[in-house]
């Protein structure tokens, strides 16, 4: 191929001493009248000498003649552009009027979602991470059993709740709506369920596309969604035993432990029997399943974990029209066991909450004395932490509440594999609570 301009000698020389070693070949190329020289190197570059006469420098004129056409050729490129806005104009009218028609087609933007949903040990909450390709404008959060919304430092998004109708038969426990700043493509959020209440958690993602469009993602709450896989339990805890025996495959045994507790994989384990472990990483306490063919064995430090997977698993053979044989072994030392391992986050809660109570008088107290000295040192302590207990207390949305549910669950399932019910001595029990004291507590588990 020819160059399309004069090579200066100086360049030309240069470029012959620097590719001396790379591949060139002379000859006609272009032209067979003209003599030439192409040289490549090994990045792609191509060099061409021609000996053919190049067109003479331009004079006045042609530089006259030479701006008419470039300048007849910007006009040209002007109306073409011109013209292309037209179309686009008309066809986005077309759009508006087919999107609005009876028979209307649209063609919905595709953008990918990328989104972790897991359980984090340390806080025994589920983190929902949404990474998307473009901004986020808004996220829709839809539950049907109750969740809490945990604060997360890094979340700028502006969130709002909506009134929810629990009572209807597919109702609603939560709807909240996250409204994104701009450039938004990354979102984390914190949510803490209850165990024994289990149901969908759904999340709809819209993004800054036009036209509107949105992602829905699902989400599984567990019955037993706070427990967490791990390799061996404490053997010498005081367990309570449930059994299974019936008429059902290995593989439908699985897939109903799949159904109650998080990281089981779904595929069928490999053999005749298998065994897993867990632990709960709110209370701490512990969970081994062993199941095989007709047969599936449970054990638990904590009765209410116990009585879940007995409510759960009967449920599901039920469904399957699959008789089962249940039988229990319930230890009551195992009671007394789960509420000291409650102890200790119930105390720490009732004391946090206490203090944040106080904070408003004392500042009140504060400002019209002018000073604090004149409060004893525990007081002052408050005052001092002020700013970080309420901190605490609102990223712990109804810990406290949770906290007593789940010794007034503990109190209920206790009787309830005795035969007995007491959910008429609950009050009773919610009053020790509001006046708490291990010993008194485990005075009335015992005594009730």
């Amino acid at each position: 191929m020819a160059s399309t301009a004069p090579v200066s000698p100086r360049y030309a020389s240069s470029m012959c001493c620097q590719r001396a070693s790379l591949p060139s070949k002379g000859g006609c190329v272009g032209k067979e009248s003209y003599d030439e020289i192409l040289t490549t190197t090994y990045t792609g570059w191509v060099t061409g000498l021609t000996t053919e006469p190049q067109k003479a420098e331009a004079g006045p004129g042609d530089e006259i003649r030479m701006s008419k056409e470039v300048q007849s050729k910007v006009e040209a490129l002007r109306s073409e552009l011109e013209q292309l806005q037209v179309k686009v104009l008309q066809g986005r009218e077309q759009y508006q009027q087919t999107s609005q028609s009876s028979t209307a087609v649209s063609a919905v933007p595709v953008f990918s979602i990328n989104d972790k949903f897991t359980l984090c040990q340390d806080d025994a909450s589920y983190s929902l991470m949404l990474e998307v390709q473009t901004a986020i404008d808004n996220l829709l959060l839809q539950s049907d059993v109750p969740i809490d919304l945990l604060d997360v430092d890094k979340n700028s998004a502006v969130v709002s709740f909506s009134e929810c109708d629990s009572e209807q038969p597919n109702g609603n426990f939560l709807l909240a709506t996250y409204r994104c700043q701009a450039n938004t493509t990354r979102l984390e959020l914190k949510v803490r369920s209850i165990e024994g209440q289990y149901g969908t958690l759904l999340a709809y993602i819209t993004p800054r596309l036009q036209p509107k469009t949105c992602q829905v993602r699902q989400y599984q709450i567990k019955p037993l969604s706070l427990h967490q896989r791990t390799h061996s339990i404490d053997q010498e805890r005081p367990m309570n035993r449930l059994s299974l025996v019936g008429q059902f495959s290995f593989a439908e045994i699985h897939s109903w432990v799949v159904f109650c507790l998080p990281e089981v994989p779904e595929k069928t384990p490999a053999g005749e029997s298998i065994a897993f472990y867990f632990h709960n990483t709110f209370l701490g306490t512990q969970l081994e399943a062993t199941y095989c063919k007709g047969e599936g064995h449970f054990k638990s430090d904590n009765i209410s974990t116990i009585s879940i997977l007995s409510d759960v698993l009967s449920k599901e053979a039920t469904k399957r029209k699959i008789n089962l044989n249940v039988s229990y072994d319930i230890n009551d030392d195992s009671v007394s066991h789960t509420l000291k391992m409650i102890h200790p986050k119930l105390e720490y809660q009732l004391m946090l909450a206490r203090k944040v109570q106080l904070i408003d008088a004392l500042k009140e107290l504060q400002v019209h004395e002018g000073t604090a000295d004149f409060l004893i040192p525990e007081y002052r302590n408050i005052l001092d932490e002020s700013n970080n207990l309420l901190v605490e207390y609102k990223k712990q949305p109804a810990h406290l509440e949770r906290l007593y549910g789940m010794i007034t669950d503990l109190f209920i399932d206790k009787f309830k594999f005795k035969g007995q019910n007491v959910k008429t001595k609950v009050s009773s029990l919610l009053e020790i609570l509001d006046n708490y004291d291990l010993n008194s507590l485990l005075d009335f588990f015992n005594e009730a």
